[in-house]
């Protein structure tokens, strides 16, 4: 099974740029999408960036602002944010999800934009 840990979230200005970062352990048979959602209070996880089968998606309100990346070898997948606003705020979650099914979600990096 898959574990994730996220790290780099934290407190900005609006305008300022910020990287999370996500690392996988343990054993998977394949990884098939990597991923970042969040969630802020009173509304629904929604997905952020996804990156599968060599091509990127973004939500339309992150798009030209966020870019992820990822590395099959080190399991990692990152997002870089740029140009943060205050509705970015958020809690941060990555995920994985693999060829046999197997979805595994880290467990969140708070990220506080402020005006």
């Amino acid at each position: 099974q898959l574990q994730l840990t996220e790290s780099g979230g934290g407190s900005v200005l609006a305008g300022e740029s910020l990287t999370l970062s996500c690392a996988a352990s343990g054993t998977a048979f394949g990884i098939n999408s990597m991923g970042w959602f969040r969630q802020s209070p009173g509304k629904t996880r929604e997905m952020v960036a996804m990156v599968g089968g060599g091509a990127a998606r973004y939500a339309n309100s992150v798009k030209g602002r966020f870019t992820i990346t990822r590395s099959l070898e080190t399991m990692t997948v990152d997002l870089q944010m740029n140009n943060r606003k205050p509705e970015d705020t958020a809690v941060y979650y990555c995920k994985f999800s693999t060829l046999s099914a197997e979805e595994a979600w880290g467990p969140g990096t708070q990220v506080t934009v402020s005006s």
